[in-house]
């Protein structure tokens, strides 16, 4: 069983800044690619950032220079500063894992519960 654990959701005015924790637990060989989506209310859900193994990046347009992904290898843990945040920011975010479980197994991607973000004044 692989469970992905989201934190750090909530209310925050425009400008302000948020940062969301994933970490990923149970029998877990190698961790891949790490990222984050989000869903706002009657819309598709849509890629954040993602970041490899070694580190390696990728944002989408609407956040490059506002959000950094980040990640700890050794607690399995990706995270999300989140700067500057505007109102169009305000979705459900979901924390993604493309995970192999055993050596011998192929990689899968797992998901999160999902954390809410609401920017507001």
């Amino acid at each position: 069983q692989v469970q992905l654990v989201e934190s750090g959701g909530g209310l925050v005015q425009p400008g302000g800044s948020l940062t969301l924790s994933c970490a990923a637990s149970g029998s877990i060989f190698r961790i891949n690619a790490m990222g984050w989506y989000r869903q706002a209310p009657g819309k598709q859900r849509e890629l954040v950032a993602t970041i490899t193994s070694s580190g390696s990046t990728n944002y989408a347009a609407s956040v490059k220079g506002r959000f950094t992904i980040s990640r700890d290898n050794a607690k399995n843990t990706v995270y999300l500063q989140m700067n500057s945040l505007k109102p169009e920011d305000t979705a459900v975010y979901y924390c993604n894992a493309r995970i192999r479980r055993y050596s011998w197994s192929i990689a899968k991607d797992y998901w999160g519960q999902g954390t809410q973000v609401t920017v507001s004044s």
